[in-house]
């Protein structure tokens, strides 16, 4: 059995793997990471529900970088 840790990395793995792949519908990632690793679905939930946190977390810091940047370039201007 994996710790917590490797199994969410292991899961979030899983997730981007069939992001990448094209699949687009939430219910069908989760049952296919579900039937490969033989994970609890709520578990898988809970990962993807981190995956999320994490992912707009960087894109909120992203856009704030941006943001920072269009201001720098009107002043300069």
């Amino acid at each position: 059995m994996l710790n917590r840790t490797n199994q969410s990395s292991v899961i979030k793995e899983a997730i981007n793997s069939y992001l990448d792949k094209g699949n687009t519908d939430k219910q069908d990632i989760y049952t296919k990471v579900v039937d490969d690793l033989g994970v609890p679905r709520p578990t898988v939930r809970r990962v993807a529900r981190d995956l999320q946190t994490e992912l707009l977390e960087k894109i909120k810091i992203l856009q704030t970088s941006k943001s920072k940047a269009i201001v720098q370039s009107e002043k300069d201007e």
